[in-house]
């Protein structure tokens, strides 16, 4: 697969025109590298914990402690089957009857991040943008497989709300979050539908939709909306992130695509009896329970950070995590390491300065615990 400039879609141009295009590509990408040089995409927030064993973790949005233990249990029994091939044919098909749609349109990856991979590599784009801030492993992919990005950047002011207006209207692949990561945002379902186009592929991360209350919003299962390409993950809810496992879900066709750049056999038996059970009806409705939940204690963080001079959140959050800024930032992160909380920089999101941390939402004691630290790690009062 190659990439294309925007130098060679004005073939039918006269030669100055195409010299005075050239040139623009060439300042463009000048540009992104420089960008790219200042931001580190592959910063995530495990980064914050390595070498911390004793850390409270606020950094990972991932269910804190283990799985539960029916899934545990699960994953446990499928040990007896290691020594065949996985077949993934089971989990795909309860993954399709989940979102009510046909297998066809179900692609099982390993976690989120394959998929993102495989988009790039696979799919013939010529002008992908990434909306920003948001998780950076796509971008960091495309880039990988020799795209040039061009990053569309959301604004606090405007409370990280997506404006359809500044996405490009040549854009041919669109990659937004939904809620987003880091911001904790949730766009309407009518505002990412409006990005949909002909000859566009629209690409929604829905890894944290099961985290929303009744997942509103959610574009998984709709196949109306030409382009969607739906991606969502198992490992967060259900503390499985050493597991790996998540899925697509698309138009056949590119589905098929998809997969044909897969590897052999690129989920495991274990990772595949997990997805099975997790989409099932006790795990639906226990997800239900546990967005009920974190809803509720991340009213408890955002109300308890509002009481944080200095301290401000984005908001509304709708997501198991909070964007928080904070003057001094970096200073503030060491000295809440020094009192044993770990939380992610905010920096090395596109779009987001050191002002910004990103804080995962707990259970209320270790909440109180880490306001109670956040509190005493401020710079004083000048």
């Amino acid at each position: 697969m190659g990439t294309s400039t925007d130098a060679e879609a004005e073939v039918g141009a006269g030669p100055g025109i195409l010299a005075e295009v050239e040139a623009e590509v060439e300042a463009e990408v000048e540009a992104e590298v420089e960008v790219e040089a200042e931001v580190d995409l592959r910063h995530h927030g495990d980064a914050e914990v390595r070498g911390g064993g004793g850390l409270v973790d606020l950094a990972v949005n991932v269910r804190a402690g283990t799985p539960p233990a029916w899934l545990k249990q699960c994953v446990a029994e499928s040990l007896d089957g290691l020594a065949a091939y996985p077949d993934g044919r089971a989990a795909r098909a309860a993954v399709a009857a989940r979102h009510g749609v046909p297998p066809e349109r179900v692609l099982l990856t390993a976690g989120a991040a394959e998929a993102f991979v495989l988009l790039a590599r696979a799919l013939r784009v010529r002008r992908p943008v990434v909306v920003h801030p948001q998780f950076t492993e796509p971008e960091a992919a495309l880039r990988d497989a020799g795209h040039r990005v061009r990053r569309v950047l959301l604004r606090a002011e405007d409370g990280f709300r997506l404006d359809p207006g500044a996405v490009p209207a040549d854009a041919d692949l669109v990659v937004v979050g939904n809620p987003t990561n880091p911001t904790s945002v949730l766009h309407p379902a009518a505002d990412l539908v409006g990005l949909a186009r002909p000859g566009r592929i629209l690409v929604v991360d829905e890894a944290f939709m099961d985290a929303v209350p009744g997942e509103r919003e959610a574009l998984a299962g709709r196949d109306d909306v030409p382009g969607l390409v739906v991606l969502r993950s198992l490992t967060k809810t259900w503390g499985l992130a050493g597991l790996r496992i998540g899925y697509v879900l698309a138009a056949p066709e590119i589905v098929a695509e998809l997969a044909r750049a897969q590897p052999l056999w690129p989920v495991s038996s274990p990772a595949l009896a997990a997805a099975e059970a997790c989409v099932g009806p006790r795990a639906l409705a226990e997800a239900g329970h546990v967005a009920h939940r974190v809803a509720a204690e991340r009213g408890h963080l955002v109300a308890g950070l509002g009481e944080v001079p200095g301290v401000t959140v984005a908001g509304p959050a709708e997501g198991p995590f909070v964007l928080v800024r904070v003057e001094g930032a970096q200073g503030v992160r060491e000295r809440l390491r020094e009192r044993g909380f770990a939380v992610r920089r905010g920096d090395t999101f596109p779009g987001l300065g050191p002002e910004w941390i990103r804080v995962a939402v707990r259970d209320r004691p270790t909440t109180d615990a880490f306001l109670t630290a956040l509190r005493a790690s401020l710079p004083p009062a000048p």
